[in-house]
């Protein structure tokens, strides 16, 4: 199977993003099996981490840092959003709001209202690699595209990940 999960597509194709779907063997969907298997730097390879914010109602924030950095829910995200209790959405969280495959969870389909938090290392690389919605594909873009999107907020989110 080498397509997009059909709301991934169906934003992509609205947004007019170039990309580049890279098909990917499902057990190694997961960023530092699929970098070490494809050869994808880890500073290319972007994570799309969603946070739950606990407000009442519940709100969530979507997250995109690389590889190669950590999200610093508590300080940065906390500051931006103004939030002090959040927490790192679960998996079954994650895939409920987003209908997106843990492994494949990516910026684009995610549903309105959900802000979309970019890591200003993100934008200082040639290109990413994010997930394609499910666990068997991958896009690769310019990441200068996801200003496309209303929803994009670049800001130093991340800290450097320690060996």
């Amino acid at each position: 199977m080498n397509e997009l999960d059909p709301a991934v597509q169906r934003e992509l194709d609205a947004l007019a993003i170039p990309h580049e779907v890279l098909a990917c063997n499902p057990e190694w969907a997961d960023t530092d099996v699929f970098c070490a298997n494809y050869g994808i730097p880890r500073e290319n390879a972007a994570n799309t981490i969603l946070v739950a914010l606990k407000t009442e109602p519940r709100s969530y924030v979507a997250c995109l840092v690389t590889a190669s950095t950590k999200l610093d829910v508590n300080h940065k995200v906390s500051k931006l959003t103004g939030v002090r209790r959040m927490s790192f959405a679960s998996a079954e969280e994650t895939a409920a709001l987003t209908g997106q495959l843990i492994g494949g969870v990516t910026v684009f389909g995610l549903p309105e209202g959900v802000p979309l938090y970019v890591d200003a290392e993100v934008m200082k690389r040639e290109y990413i690699v994010v997930g394609g919605g499910n666990r068997s594909t991958k896009i690769k873009f310019a990441p200068d595209l996801l200003r496309r999107m209303s929803r994009t907020i670049v800001s130093e989110i991340a800290v450097p990940r320690t060996a």
